[in-house]
């Protein structure tokens, strides 16, 4: 644990950090200091080296060159355990649960509590500080609550749940409201106020504006793997901090033209139920329009998707694509051009041991190659057309998707079904742990599609992105729709007033 700091002395720094991949230099020279009770922002697009700073400062990568100094005495980070003893936890962006153990086992995973019996583990103690730790968030949830059973908002409370238990004295976060609802989203802010009461030094990682402005003490932007500057939050303005953080002028409003005379049905959706869930769900979207599907996080949005979809079993109901009824499976439902980008892309969207121009390819094979004969070149020249338009941040089509950043990885599973020319698709959460330039490129490709003639539906837990994107919105509640919000109905206040009615 480390010891309380001076006031005018870092709890802990690093200086000169560099790391270099192969083909990639990921950060270069980068200094950063973390202070007792403040909350540092750490800000840039995907694959500036935030998260890369991160995983050094956690032991989780060794830095190739640089110093760490835990107040002013220097120290050694070269694995996990050194960070625990400094007191340090992270909560990454992507979740670091084991899916099969409950919350309980998650939550001391390392740090179990050890029986009277020798080689067996106290478990009532276990369930016991599990639940303090639970109600301290505010969680309610039984502890012995399998991890694979949740959503992905909870799994993220588990990750919180699992930070804190640490007592750390330094906590980093991740882009960790970006699965959270308002209320929970509310709750972790008035968490941080508590924390930081208490000397902890929190390091969070944002895309959210609003969310810099309202808990930065102190912002450090990184871009290209360079620091472009450390600044009182007091002392600078949004537009000031896109500008550091892309070197240009973006465009962060919602420039969209909506559509005034949508074309045919697309998709109906009549009388919709499934083993998760969801009942009685029926929904039209039409060519040329953006619909949203709106809810508080739990409602069961990703659920209709998943079941419109083919990924989980319909018990009841009828979907039909372009006029004629869906097969029940993915293979059917991407055959017959309908697309999904995933909530989770890492785990449903992507080939991860497989390379980005692998993974661009895999949905359109049997368009590109209806013989049944693969021409490795005809496919490589496909992929990295798609990584030119898309503007992917990659060495090469050749390299592990793995390795990417969060938002370039985005892109490939968009690019996947680019290239399968579908003409329907499912957008579940597409900007989830986007920076602010990709996000904009996101919506502008949405939109193209959008004018283009293509279908879009799309799920999102911002109610900006709701408001500002869609042509009209579905609005969802325990796991059914409790209403239609049309173009000139669509407001923050009345998707909150049907998600929040009891």
């Amino acid at each position: 644990m480390i010891a309380d700091a001076p006031p005018t002395a870092p709890l802990f720094a690093l200086r000169g950090i560099c790391k270099q991949f192969p083909g990639v230099r990921a950060l270069d020279d980068v200094s950063f200091e973390i202070r007792a009770g403040e909350t540092h922002m750490l800000l840039g697009e995907n694959g500036a080296g935030k998260s890369t700073l991160m995983k050094i400062l956690c032991g989780a990568y060794r830095a190739d060159a640089g110093a760490f100094l835990a107040n002013g005495e220097p120290v050694q980070m070269t694995a996990p355990a050194d960070a625990r003893k400094l007191g340090i936890a992270v909560i990454f962006q992507e979740f670091t649960l084991v899916p099969y153990l409950d919350i309980a086992h998650n939550i001391f995973l390392g740090r179990e509590f050890a029986s009277r019996i020798p080689g067996l583990i106290d478990r009532d103690r276990l369930y016991r500080e599990a639940r303090r730790v639970l109600d301290a968030i505010g969680f309610a949830i039984d502890p012995r609550e399998p991890v694979h059973r949740l959503g992905v908002a909870q799994q993220q409370m588990v990750e919180i749940a699992k930070a804190l238990s640490q007592e750390a004295r330094i906590l980093v976060m991740d882009e960790p409201t970006a699965a959270l609802s308002e209320r929970e989203t509310e709750r972790l802010f008035a968490m941080i106020a508590r924390l930081k009461a208490q000397g902890v030094a929190i390091v969070y990682i944002s895309h959210r504006l609003a969310e810099v402005f309202a808990l930065g003490d102190r912002i450090t932007v990184l871009r290209d793997g360079r620091k472009v500057a450390s600044v009182m939050a007091r002392e600078t303005t949004p537009d000031g901090l896109v500008r550091m953080m892309v070197g240009r002028a973006v465009d962060t409003t919602y420039g969209r033209h909506f559509c005034e005379r949508p074309g045919k049905v697309a998709l109906e959706v009549k009388n919709l139920s499934a083993d998760t869930g969801i009942a009685d769900v029926s929904l039209t979207v039409r060519a040329g329009e953006i619909v949203g599907l709106a809810g508080l996080v739990g409602s069961g949005r990703s659920e209709v998707v998943r079941a419109i979809f083919g990924a989980d079993r319909v018990t009841a109901g009828e979907i039909r694509l372009f006029g004629a009824p869906l097969g029940g499976t993915p293979e059917d439902s991407a055959r017959r051009g309908m697309a999904l980008i995933p909530e989770n892309r890492k785990q449903q969207g992507l080939a991860l041991g497989r390379s980005v121009g692998d993974n661009i390819v895999l949905a359109g094979l049997p368009r590109m190659f209806p013989s049944g004969l693969f021409f490795p070149q005809r496919a490589l020249a496909a992929a990295r057309a798609m990584i030119d338009r898309l503007r992917v941040a990659t060495p090469s089509a050749r390299r592990t998707v793995a390795f990417l950043s969060g938002g370039n990885q985005q892109k490939v599973v968009v690019g996947k079904w680019l290239n399968a020319d579908a003409r329907f698709f499912i957008f579940d959460e597409p900007t989830r742990g986007i920076d602010i330039g990709a996000k904009a490129e996101i919506f502008k490709l949405i939109d193209e599609l959008a004018a283009s003639g293509a279908a879009v539906l799309m799920v999102s837990s911002e109610q900006t992105e709701i408001v500002h994107v869609c042509d009209r919105a579905y609005v969802m509640r325990a796991g059914r729709i409790v209403g239609e919000l049309a173009r000139d109905e669509l407001s923050e206040a009345n998707i909150v007033r049907l998600g929040m009615h009891q």
